[in-house]
This record gives C-alpha cells, sequence and structure tokens, in this order.
C-alpha cells in the first residue's frame, strides 16, 4: 500500500509520481476509484488469509502488481533503473514500504477485523509527523501539528478503548496492525534521504521496488509456509484482485493524481480509506463495531488532517 509518490504516507501505494500525459478521466471520479480500491484491499486481505498463510497471501499480492507495473513500463517503454547504488536504496524501500508493511497487515487480519486494520492504517500520518519532526529537519513543528499529533493518538486510544482497559482486544493483531502502519512513514523517510533527485523516471524506480519486495518474499514464503494442497478460488482471486488492483493498477492511478493535482489533494484519499473499508467489512464480511470505533476512528482523521497543516508563510 505504498510507494514512492507523494510526500506523506498513504494506504497502499508504491513509487514518486511519474511523468505522464494528463489523462482523459476526470479526476475525482479517479480520486473515487482509488479510494474505493484502497478501502476495499483490507476486505482482500481478510478472504485472502482464509485459504492461504499471510506470507503466501503477500507474496501473491505483490507479484500481480509487479507484473501491472512491467506492462505499464512496456507501454511507456521505459527500463528498470541501472546502478548498484540505487538497486540497494530499492531493495530497502521495497521492504519497508511493501514487504514489510503487508505481511503484517495480513498477519494481524488473522485475529482482528478488516475495519480495525483498515483504521489502524490511517495512522500512517501520525507516525510520519512524529518522525518528521526528529529526522527531516525541514518539516518545522508548529502547534496546530503537535496538536493534531495528540488529537490522533488520543483517537487511537479510543479506538482501541483504553478506559476498559482495551477489553476484548487482541493485542498481538492490532499491534501488527499498527507496527505496519509506522512502517510506511520510515520509508518514506529513508527513501527522501537517498532517492529524492534520482535521475530515473518515478515509474521505474516503483518498478524496481516492487520487483525487490516480490524478490524478498519468493524467499521467506517457503522457508515459514508449505505449498497449499488445495487451491481455495476465492481466495485466490482476492488475492489477484488485491494485487493488480490495490498493488498494481492504484500505484498508476495515483501517479496520474499526484501529477495533475499535488500530493497534497492525493493525499486525501487516506481519510476515505477506513471509511470504505469499515463499510465492506461490515457489509461484506459482517464484522461489528463498537461506538468507539467510528468516534475514534473520526478522531483519527482529524489529527491526521491537522498534522499535514503546513506553516503559514509571509506574503
Amino acid at each position: 500500500m505504498s510507494s514512492l509518490t507523494a510526500t506523506t504516507t498513504t494506504p497502499d501505494q508504491a513509487g514518486p509520481a511519474p511523468e505522464s500525459p494528463r489523462p482523459r478521466l476526470d479526476w475525482r471520479l479517479r480520486f473515487g476509484l482509488l479510494s474505493l480500491i484502497w478501502g476495499f484491499s483490507f476486505l482482500l486481505i481478510k478472504v485472502g488469509t482464509q485459504g492461504y498463510a499471510p506470507f503466501q497471501v503477500t507474496l501473491g499480492r505483490l507479484a500481480f502488481g509487479t507484473a501491472v507495473l512491467a506492462v505499464a513500463m512496456a507501454v511507456r517503454r521505459e527500463g528498470l533503473p541501472r546502478g548498484a547504488r540505487t538497486w540497494g536504496h530499492l531493495a530497502v524501500a521495497g521492504f519497508l514500504l511493501n514487504a514489510l508493511p503487508f505481511s503484517l497487515f495480513a498477519f494481524a487480519e488473522l485475529t482482528i477485523p478488516s475495519t480495525l486494520a483498515g483504521i489502524c492504517n490511517a495512522t500512517s500520518p501520525l507516525w510520519g509527523m512524529a518522525l518528521s519532526l526528529v529526522a527531516l529537519s525541514e518539516d518545522r513543528p508548529t502547534r496546530v501539528r503537535v496538536a493534531g499529533l495528540g488529537l490522533g493518538f488520543l483517537g487511537v486510544l479510543t479506538v482501541l478503548g483504553a478506559w476498559q482497559g482495551f477489553e476484548g482486544l487482541d493485542a498481538r493483531g492490532t499491534a501488527l496492525a499498527l507496527l505496519a502502519s509506522l512502517s510506511y512513514p520510515v520509508g518514506w523517510i529513508y527513501v527522501r534521504r537517498t532517492l529524492a533527485g534520482s535521475s530515473h523516471s518515478n515509474l521505474s524506480l516503483t518498478g524496481g521496488q516492487l520487483l525487490l519486495a516480490t524478490l524478498q518474499l519468493a524467499v521467506v514464503t517457503p522457508l515459514f509456509t508449505t505449498m497449499p494442497t488445495d487451491f481455495a478460488v476465492g481466495p485466490l482471486l482476492a488475492v489477484a484482485a488485491l494485487g493488480t488492483l490495490g498493488t498494481g493498477l492504484a500505484v498508476l492511478i495515483q501517479y496520474g493524481l499526484v501529477a495533475e493535482v499535488g500530493p497534497t489533494t492525493g493525499q486525501m484519499v487516506t481519510y476515505f480509506v477506513p471509511v470504505i473499508a469499515a463499510a465492506a467489512g461490515i457489509a461484506l464480511l459482517g464484522e461489528t463495531l463498537t461506538w468507539s470505533t467510528p468516534v475514534g476512528a473520526v478522531i483519527v482523521l482529524a489529527g491526521a488532517a491537522l498534522t499535514q497543516a503546513g506553516p503559514r508563510r509571509p506574503r
């Protein structure tokens, strides 16, 4: 769910905004489509893990997503980046932005609802704000942003029902989902420090990033899982959709959005994803919510929005 594209973390991305011609489809429609794709990704993860091990779900997702990017690169006649140093940085980026968080979300959804996983994903801007204050000298704290950070984490505590002692909450699954959300901004900071200003095209970098993430999972998966004896059709279709749509097509849509309307508007998708994830989980998987979950989610999103407020510039 993450790429090298925007300046902040969004759910299911994978690389920097490309140089592409303005598409015919209105950007608002593409914005809505991207929100739907990423919102349904958590439902697809849940369905996928009902038939396959988490590592297998992630490997399939990355393989399908890489295939989509390979087709796009072939159509645009772009090749993979060159240079051992670039490939080394892409290997780290692929791990932090794809292999690690995708796997953590898959393991998390073994024990927590897809609804909760989608809400945990919305905390990425909060983690990003906290980390950037330490790691990125250009991100200056303001009262509004710090207030948003505090408000956002208050929302997290509300979602988790802290006043009830986290009763009924699967601590391990929730911790894995939050750790996955933390992995995105860590990866973004690394990318900004190592790959910013690269001479390679953004699509080329992203294709290389996804390819390396796929290879990482191809090595890990056989070590911790066994080959399925029965290939369940429903979960397999969910994994295929998760990869082709949520990891491949979504990246290309996001590219166009960021190039056309800028990263600030493009990143607003983040605030629609948990709403769609919750609606999908409730309507299609029969998941239930307590009052604290939607209330806390609203607080999280409000805090995340405040952390993205830039300082006023003098005229």
